[in-house]
């Protein structure tokens, strides 16, 4: 089997790359195509899903992820179902339980940053000054509902931690939380 991620940014790609190979099977390979904003990923998605159709063989599938960014949920996954079966995919929502699919559309509530919130043990190990009780504090024991948004959230936690001061660089974070994340143990009800 062969994955194509989808995904909105490079900071989405770095985190996915550490993370990917903890979760899937070894003789699965995959390849991320960032685009550059959300923006960008929803208006190419019809064209690159129409793509795909053309040549991608019977063991091809692809992940879109997005982040909500406090959009409607349940609308931004209608159009991302309708684009996927516009393009003619099958989309996992659009088959019976068990039955093959090919495309999966996944949404990260609010945004890809609530996933390292998920694992306060990996921010702590990429971030030693950060406090190993982070995750116990109301603001940020759901990390899907940090108010604020969780970008600036994880900025101000870093900030206040004497890193960052000039501005946070989203990829180098997502690539150093990520490359200690446990996947099995986050706790964003968006993470798988």
């Amino acid at each position: 089997m062969h994955i194509e991620f989808l995904v909105e940014e490079p900071s989405a790609e770095e985190a996915l790359r550490n993370l990917i190979p903890r979760i899937l099977k070894e003789d699965i390979s995959f390849r991320i195509h960032p685009h550059q904003g959300k923006k960008d990923l929803i208006t190419k998605l019809p064209g690159r899903l129409r793509g795909y159709t053309h040549w991608m063989p019977d063991y091809y599938r692809i992940v879109v992820l997005i982040d909500e960014d406090r959009q409607d949920c349940l609308r931004l996954k209608r159009d991302l179902e309708q684009a996927a079966l516009t393009a003619g995919l099958t989309t996992k929502s659009s088959v019976q339980p068990n039955m093959d699919f090919q495309v999966l559309n996944r949404i990260a509530i609010e945004e890809l940053e609530a996933w390292f919130f998920g694992d306060t043990q990996a921010l702590k190990k990429a971030y030693p000054k950060v406090s190993a009780t982070l995750g116990n504090k109301s603001k940020y024991r759901n990390p899907d509902a940090i108010p604020g948004g969780t970008w600036e959230a994880l900025e101000r936690v870093l900030q206040s931690y004497g890193y960052y001061k000039g501005g946070m660089p989203k990829i180098e974070v997502a690539r150093k939380i990520s490359d200690f994340m446990s996947p099995n143990q986050n706790r964003s009800n968006s993470f798988l």
